[in-house]
Formats: structure tokens, C-alpha cells, sequence
């Protein structure tokens, strides 16, 4: 009994000596099972062992050593902490992915340490149960990976499990591959572009925004905390360039509620109805708002960001989405149809002394011959002319069914409006890349000053111009299926953008329907901004726009409550109710106004 103790603190020491050898600290610790952890950062805990003769046990903990020690070895904390990106499951993948990067740089340096951990890892893949849509996804990026970097074989019933996962993965990494292998060696450079393109994969849609707050704040919080002497000085002045970010926030954020109270008041004095065409801009409210920069910024017509090819072919994944809804939405346009033309149908004056005869009054005078001819007259009827713009959230949230449904439901009401003689446009917004840009990177440039405002590139896209007829623009509802499109969302400039190209036209009715699926969010500007940064702008800009014009603003919510930011906004919890929503909307808004005038 004593010998085979002694055998399992043998092979413990053994594992612990192998792990400090790969991961080049003879200071790494190793903990086995409930053993206490170690506070220290070269600390490695690995499975317990249960019993000398489990053979598959043994396996296991010496291939997650290897694992680990690589991993201590060749990965900086502080790197991939930078680069993480939002959401449960794209932290697993991207935590997965700089696993194996670590496990490419180590297995080309010691082949035996390949052995061990894919002869594990293929007893693990075997026993897989996939309960779970996230299991299966985090399953098959890990494969999907040990394959292309490792080259790890499947055996066909594993082929079989993950085949639909691993073609979806193939068209997502399309081209990607080559260029991540040879970014293995700097981590800085693969953490940067893996996470781009895990959060290109949109598989956190869902991923409550509050919590994405929190966990923003928290990280404030942290990096607000004084740093330890001993770092490095390379990492020291980055780390002090963060700290005078984030002591300037509460400044910002504990300014008093009278002073905001105030600047709006002073917006409202100096104009209730601005003249926009003599200011050119305004700042809708919000004089605290700012951007670092505008001169990577652009407005992009659908037809210049792909080629006629290539929106014909989204055009046909859309019509082909399109087949499922057809019916059910067709019949709310025709109703919201019906409604239009209904208030556009002539009324007349009857029993006049001259005008066109009126022929019902006929039989009365075949009855009475010396009752006199009656006539009547057209009325002259008051339909004002009408323009709908509807703003689309182009953000990597609505990635899937909600924006194949935006784009199919603004497609269809485009072409029913159209019928109605009511002008429409189409826009949709977004920025042009994920964490800052060509912004970012000028302001780093210039020593990184605090609190830059806005710091990313903005993307404005127009779809459909609101003199452009749906035949000539149809195809280009089809881009916002394209892949790689959809990334942050600033609704608060997108909202003036949209109000100022609507103020330059002459309708004498305007609609802004904007639809989006929760709060703007944008790393870059969040990350050296105060947390709400954002948000409180869309508040403002919103305030601005319902007090001090005569633009209709409407809202609708996709899985996401905006009355917080909107007086007037609907919150839909299922996607399909997205065209119902918006036709509802737009015929009540049209009931209502004919409501009025008739009183």
C-alpha cells in the first residue's frame, strides 16, 4: 500500500519537475485536486489523481500540464486581457484559441509533449455528449483549430458530430488561417485578429447589456488601482496612460444633475426651432459630446462597398429568406395599403349649381321632371406629401435572423410605400472597425489624451435614397447579409445623420423609424470615456430631436425595452414580430393624423 503512495508522490514530483522544465520557471508551483491554491501567478492546478493503476488519469493530468505550462510560458496575461472580447462564448473560444497557439509553439520545440496531449484529447472528444448549442460550438472551434494548426485527424464519428459546425467554421475562416499561423509567434498580433474574428461570428447575441456595463465598470474600477512598482517599464507607461484616463472619469461623471438640467435649458432658449440650414450643425443638446476625430468617417452608398455580382447573390439569399415571411407580411402591407390609399380617395361636394352632373340624383327627376339637375364637385383633399426613413442598427448584435428581418421587412414596406406615393429612404449604421481604427491609432499617436469622445471610425450607409426607385436599389438590402459588415453601433450620431439629410428635404410630413436591439455600445470610445458616454448622448440627441422639430420619431426594440430612450417605442421579444410592429406603427401614425385633421 505504502509502495504504491510512494509511486503517486513519485510521478507528482515527476509532473512537477516536467512542469517547471516547460514552463521555463523553476518558481512554478503545482497543485493537484482540492490541494490549496497558490496566490502566486506561476501557479498550475491540475485534475486529481485518484488511484496508481487509472492509467486515462494519468494521461489526462500529464497532457493538461503540458497544456498549461506552454501556456505559462509563451502567453502574456496582460496581452490577452487587452483583446478579450464581449460575451460568454467568445471569451471561451478566444481563451480556447490562445490555448493553442501556445500548445503550436511548444509541440514544434517537443514532440512528445504533441503525443501526450493529443492521445488525451482524443479519449476526451470521444466521450463528448453535446447537451448544449454553446457545447457544441465551443467543441467544434476547438477542433476546427487542432486540426488546422496541429494537425489533429478526427475519427469519422467525430466527423460526423461536428460536420455541420466545422463547414459553417470553414466559410468563417475562410482565407484566415494561413495568415494566423503566421502571426503564432506575436501574440499581441493574433490576439488582436482572433478576436476580431470571434466577434465577427456574433454567437453572443443575446448577452444582456447591463451585464456588458458592469463588467466595463469593474474594469475601470481595476484599472483605476494603484500599480505595483516591480512592472516593467515598457508596461509601466502604458499602465499610467490608463490611469490618467480613468482618474479624470469621475470628474466627469460627478458633475450635478442641475448642470445637465442647465445646458439643456440653455439648448432650448437658444433655439426652439433651429435653423439648420444657416448653423449647418448643432450639437442636439449635448454640449459635453465630442469626437477625437471625423476624418476616417464615412457615408458609403450600398452599391460602393460590393460589387454588382455580389449584391445580386445576397440579393438571393434574401429573396430566399424572404419565401417564409411572404404571406404573413404581405398582408400587413396591404392593410397598411389600404389605409394610405383610403385617406387618398376622392371626396365630393354634392347638390351643387354647376360641375360634373350627378347621376345619382337622376331617378328624382324622372319622377319629379321639374326638379332642377344636380351637380357635384371634387373636394380638394388634404394628403401631405410624406417621407418614412428607416434607420437600421448595423452593430454585430443583430447579426442572423434579426437582420435578415430588418432588411427583408424594410424591403417590403419600401415597395408598398412606394405604391402610396410616400417617399422612402433606407439607412443602416455601423463603424467601419472593431475596437477604434484609424481613430484609435491617430490618437495613440498623439500621446493618448483623456477623454477623447467618440473613437472609432463611423460607417453610414445609405441603402436606398429616398429618390431612388425600390427597382434600382433592391438589390442592395441584400449587403446587409454580408459577413463581416455588422460591428459597433453609435445611435447617437447615426440619429443626426439621419435628421439632418431629412431636415434638407421638402415633404411636408417626416417619419424616422429607427429599429435596433439594445444600448450603443462601442469599445474604443467606452474603454477611455466614462462608462455611459454613449448612452447618455442617444438620451440627449433623442430629447432633442422629439422637442424641437417636426420629425415623427419612432422606435422599435428587438429583445431590448428603448422606451428609456424614446417616448414613443415598441419592445418585441421575437424577431418575426418585426414586420407586424413596424406596419402597425406607420398606420397608426397615419390614422392618427387623419384623426386630427378631421377635428
Amino acid at each position: 500500500m505504502n509502495n504504491k503512495k510512494d509511486k503517486l508522490e513519485d510521478f507528482k514530483a515527476a509532473i512537477s519537475s516536467t512542469v517547471r522544465s516547460l514552463s521555463n520557471s523553476q518558481k512554478t508551483m503545482v497543485s493537484f485536486g482540492n490541494q490549496v491554491s497558490s496566490t502566486d501567478k506561476s501557479y498550475i492546478k491540475l485534475p486529481s489523481l485518484e488511484s496508481f493503476n487509472n492509467k486515462i488519469n494519468f494521461e489526462e493530468v500529464r497532457a493538461i500540464a503540458d497544456s498549461k505550462s506552454l501556456k505559462l510560458r509563451f502567453s502574456d496575461k496582460k496581452i490577452l486581457e487587452r483583446f478579450k472580447p464581449n460575451g460568454v462564448i467568445s471569451k471561451k473560444l478566444y481563451e480556447i484559441s490562445e490555448k493553442i497557439r501556445c500548445e503550436k509553439i511548444g509541440t514544434d520545440y517537443f514532440k512528445g509533449v504533441k503525443k501526450n496531449i493529443e492521445k488525451y484529447y482524443q479519449y476526451r472528444l470521444s466521450g463528448l455528449d453535446f447537451k448544449s448549442k454553446e457545447d457544441k460550438i465551443v467543441e467544434s472551434f476547438e477542433n476546427f483549430l487542432r486540426i488546422k494548426f496541429l494537425d489533429f485527424k478526427n475519427n469519422i464519428q467525430t466527423d460526423k458530430k461536428l460536420k455541420s459546425y466545422k463547414q459553417k467554421l470553414d466559410v468563417k475562416f475562410k482565407n484566415k488561417i494561413s495568415e494566423l499561423k503566421n502571426l503564432t509567434l506575436d501574440q499581441e498580433k493574433f490576439n488582436s485578429f482572433i478576436s476580431e474574428l470571434i466577434s465577427e461570428m456574433g454567437l453572443d447575441e443575446n448577452v444582456d447589456d447591463d451585464q456588458k456595463r458592469d463588467d466595463e465598470n469593474e474594469q475601470n474600477e481595476k484599472q483605476s488601482k494603484p500599480r505595483d512598482q516591480d512592472l516593467q517599464t515598457e508596461n509601466k507607461s502604458e499602465k499610467q496612460d490608463e490611469m490618467s484616463i480613468n482618474s479624470s472619469i469621475p470628474d466627469i461623471e460627478n458633475q450635478t444633475k442641475e448642470s445637465d438640467k442647465a445646458e439643456d435649458e440653455i439648448e432650448i432658449e437658444n433655439a426652439s426651432k433651429p435653423d439648420l440650414k444657416k448653423k449647418g450643425k448643432t450639437n442636439f443638446g449635448d454640449l459635453k459630446y465630442k469626437t477625437f476625430t471625423e476624418e476616417f468617417d464615412e457615408i458609403v452608398k450600398a452599391e460602393d462597398l460590393e460589387s454588382v455580382e455580389e449584391l445580386a447573390r445576397l440579393r438571393k439569399n434574401l429573396d430566399q429568406q424572404l419565401l417564409q415571411l411572404k404571406n404573413f407580411i404581405s398582408k400587413l402591407a396591404n392593410k397598411l395599403q389600404r389605409k394610405l390609399l383610403a385617406k387618398q380617395k376622392r371626396s365630393w361636394n354634392f347638390d351643387l349649381e354647376e360641375g360634373l352632373l350627378d347621376t345619382s340624383k337622376l331617378p328624382r327627376i324622372i319622377i319629379d321632371p321639374f326638379n332642377s339637375l344636380s351637380f357635384k364637385k371634387e373636394k380638394d383633399t388634404e394628403f401631405k406629401d410624406t417621407l418614412v426613413t428607416i434607420l437600421i442598427d448595423n452593430s454585430g448584435s443583430m447579426r442572423g435572423k434579426p437582420i435578415s428581418v430588418a432588411a427583408i421587412c424594410a424591403d417590403i414596406l419600401s415597395r408598398t410605400l412606394e405604391r402610396c406615393m410616400v417617399k422612402v429612404e433606407i439607412l443602416g449604421f455601423t463603424t467601419k472597425h472593431w475596437k477604434g481604427g484609424l481613430s484609435r491609432e491617430k490618437w495613440m499617436k498623439n500621446n493618448k489624451p483623456i477623454s477623447p469622445g467618440r473613437l472609432n471610425d463611423l460607417r453610414h450607409i445609405v441603402y436606398k435614397s429616398a429618390d431612388t426607385p425600390w427597382r434600382q436599389s433592391k438589390n442592395n438590402m441584400g449587403l446587409m447579409l454580408k459577413e463581416g459588415l455588422l460591428k459597433e453601433n453609435i445611435d447617437g450620431e447615426a440619429l443626426k445623420w439621419a435628421f439632418m439629410k431629412m431636415n434638407k428635404r421638402k415633404e411636408d410630413r417626416k417619419i424616422l423609424m429607427v429599429i435596433s436591439d439594445g444600448a450603443p455600445v462601442d469599445d474604443s470610445t467606452l474603454s477611455t470615456n466614462t462608462s455611459d458616454y454613449l448612452e447618455q448622448n442617444l438620451k440627449k440627441t433623442v430629447k432633442w430631436i422629439e422637442a424641437k422639430s417636426d420629425i415623427e420619431l419612432l422606435a422599435i426594440g428587438i429583445g431590448h425595452d428603448v422606451t428609456r430612450y424614446y417616448n414613443r417605442a415598441v419592445k418585441i421579444t421575437d424577431v418575426q414580430d418585426l414586420g407586424d410592429v413596424m406596419i402597425n406603427q406607420l398606420s397608426d401614425l397615419f390614422v392618427e393624423t387623419s384623426k386630427k385633421t378631421l377635428h
